[in-house]
């Protein structure tokens, strides 16, 4: 009679389902090894699984290969060692920050999460996924001690922000499409990022990198800013098109040339100033539609656009060099009211010899914010709450009852 009573409701409080290996609890707390190693006989862990502060130095969770809710680490600085051999699937966020110690990340069967936000890993140096992480909408990576990012192996993403880790200086990754943002930032001052098969993307901010490659890209939906990197070449051969947002390249001390052959359209605005390298600005050939202002500023000998056609909003033109040649020709598209064809529908400006061009950076495209610049160089400064029962453990206890 007592077990009759007894196990169902064991049952129903969520410990295990002896068919299915399925630990229903809404959060399992993980305070020691021992806690952990009680989730060996869950294939499925329905709810979160949350980390405790003080768990000593090892957790290693094998056994469970899909956890439904999140997986949490938060403000842990006794754990060095985190592991699974078997966990495929985090059906909601991989949270883990604060977490100063952690210096060994091994999940060798991890493919899929929701969300991956990991902030404050200041020991962690190499990543073992050994099967790759290949889903997950939302990846955030800052401040940890990584020099690359392997294992991570995703092709589409809604939003990527890789920023403040220091040691970073490589990133290549086979995404294909980011519908929302990437942002790479204030990571080592020699990073090199390479996407090679990427072919649209939402929005981009890119900062502090050494090299960025995206040959394949064709579409930017949105904005696409470039500010404060140390690349001398940028490259974007078959980009065409920014749907609705800027385009920006602001304080690139080394660049000294800006390609993009196919580029006939920007949604927004066109703001490149202050790259003090940059003497020949005319690498954009086809370039013919500009729907908000154009503001360029720098150390210009030339400057040309030879397909523009049509500039919706003002054109500012300022160099601290004489670009006499250029204004010439842009006067010639000028609005009516500045005595040209009226290609250019706002107000006009063209100025050669000024030694102030440098200094306003401030964007006034008409679409887009400015862009604040990032510290420089990030390599400087930038017990179970439900106890749940095995299989074993459930059969004794029944054995007992019984």
């Amino acid at each position: 009679m007592i077990a009759r009573v007894i196990l169902p409701a064991l049952v129903a409080i969520g410990s295990v389902s002896a068919q299915s290996a399925t630990c229903t609890v809404v959060t399992t707390t993980i305070n020691s090894q021992a806690d952990a190693t009680g989730l060996a006989g869950c294939k499925t862990v329905r709810g979160s699984v949350l980390i405790a502060p003080q768990t000593g130095a090892s957790i290693d969770i094998s056994g469970p290969g899909t956890i439904t809710g999140d997986l949490i680490l938060l403000n842990n600085g006794e754990i060095q060692s985190f592991r699974s051999d078997d966990l495929t699937t985090i059906g909601g966020t991989w949270e883990m920050k604060n977490v100063t110690a952690l210096s060994t990340l091994s999940f060798a069967s991890i493919t899929k999460v929701k969300a991956l936000d990991w902030q404050t890993l200041n020991a962690l140096d190499t990543l073992s996924f050994t099967s790759g992480l290949t889903q997950a909408e939302e990846v955030t990576i800052s401040d940890t001690f990584l020099s690359a990012l392997t294992g991570i192996d995703l092709t589409s993403v809604k939003t990527m922000r890789i920023d403040n880790n220091r040691r970073l200086t490589s990133f290549t990754t086979q995404l294909r499409d980011l519908s929302d943002e990437l942002r790479i930032q204030a990571n080592g001052q020699r990073l090199e990022v390479n996407m090679p098969n990427l072919t649209w993307i939402a929005n981009m901010i890119i900062a502090n990198v050494t090299k960025f490659s995206a040959p394949s890209l064709v579409t930017v939906n949105n904005s696409a800013k470039f500010d404060f990197n140390y690349f001398s070449d940028f490259s974007a051969p078959n980009l065409t098109r920014t749907q609705s947002g800027d385009i920006s390249f602001v304080g690139n001390v080394n660049l000294k040339n800006i390609s993009m052959p196919r580029l006939t359209t920007v949604g927004g605005g066109l703001l490149i100033a202050n790259n003090t390298a940059l003497i020949e600005l005319n690498g954009l050939p086809a370039l013919k539609t500009i729907s908000g202002a154009v503001k360029l500023r720098g150390s210009f000998d030339d400057v040309s656009f030879p397909a523009l056609n049509d500039v919706k909003g003002a054109f500012d033109l300022s160099s601290t060099g004489d670009i006499e040649k250029s204004c010439t020709e842009f006067k010639k598209i000028a609005s009516a009211k500045d005595g040209g064809s009226g290609k250019i529908q706002g107000t006009y400006s063209c100025t050669s010899n000024n030694a102030n061009a440098n200094s306003d950076t401030s964007s006034t495209t008409g679409t887009g914010g400015g862009t604040s610049k990032p510290k420089p160089d990030a390599a400087a400064g930038l017990s179970l709450n439900t106890v749940l029962l095995g299989f074993a453990g459930l059969a004794g206890l029944a054995q007992a009852l019984l």
